[in-house]
């Protein structure tokens, strides 16, 4: 039966397959926490309360990496080069969604129309984020090997999509509210479709290494097309809507450790 949990099996079961998934992920994860903390440092004067909680953001993600470069080397595996179609983190830069690269090396401080950039794509992309750590946190929670760091990056995912709620929230009770829904939907948009893109290159390299037959591969790539077709009808609004998270102030302390993992 082809299902979630048995195609991460495979890519798990097999140290090529998992030290690409790995490398993919820890790259995302390296290049979100450079992000965050070029924002941090960059913040307005009049956002300097909301530095320390994207400082705690780009710690988590920078956490995440380790992890997933951890779990490698627990395998005696070496990262590998992330093939560029492969590349979330990058293609979204590539298409508008976060701040450009060239604003974060400068020293010219944000905006307050920055930060309500930063964090309606960060409300998109941390939705994504959240809902695939679910997925593997269903499956994989008590995994012997793994089970462990699905669960605690699952739970800083669900703690970043609280904090972009919230302070989101924040911004449209100050008056930004149509600029924040303006930006939201053009995010979520070209975030479904860079979504499967890379979904589809991913799959593509799996495939690959792991020999799947054609019809298996088909069958693969009209799911991930049928899933775009959904998101792009109507489950893209899932990624717009905005309300008071039951975890207030998720990023209000110091971010946490991770041990066990180097």
């Amino acid at each position: 039966m082809l299902s979630a949990r048995s195609l991460f099996q495979e890519i798990l079961e097999d140290d090529e397959s998992f030290a690409l998934f790995c490398s993919i992920a820890a790259s995302g994860e390296s290049q979100g926490g450079w992000e965050n903390g070029r924002i941090a440092a960059l913040v307005p004067n009049s956002e300097r309360a909301l530095a320390s909680k994207i400082t705690r953001h780009g710690a988590d993600e920078d956490k995440h990496g380790r992890i997933f470069n951890a779990l490698m080397k627990k395998r005696g595996l070496e990262p590998v080069p992330v093939p560029p179609e492969t590349d979330y983190t990058m293609l979204l830069e590539k298409n508008g969604i976060g701040l450009p690269h060239e604003k974060l090396k400068s020293d010219e401080p944000l905006t307050v129309q920055d930060i309500v950039a930063y964090l309606s794509h960060s409300r998109v992309t941390e939705q994504r984020a959240s809902e695939q750590m679910e997925l593997l946190r269903r499956h994989f929670a008590d995994h012997p090997d793994i089970g462990r760091a699905v669960r605690m990056i699952s739970d800083d995912e669900d703690n970043h999509l609280a904090y972009c709620h919230e302070e989101l929230l924040r911004f449209a009770y100050a008056g930004h509210g149509r600029a924040i829904q303006r930006t939201l939907r053009e995010c979520a948009l070209a975030e479904i479709r860079i979504y499967r893109d890379v979904s589809l290159a991913v799959m593509d390299h799996m495939g690959r290494i792991l020999g799947w037959p054609r019809a298996k591969s088909a069958l693969l790539a009209a799911g991930i097309h049928a899933v775009y077709a959904y998101e792009r009808c109507a489950g893209w609004r899932r990624m717009v809507s905005l309300r008071m998270p039951e975890r207030r102030d998720a990023l209000g302390g110091p971010a946490t450790t991770a041990p066990g993992f180097a």
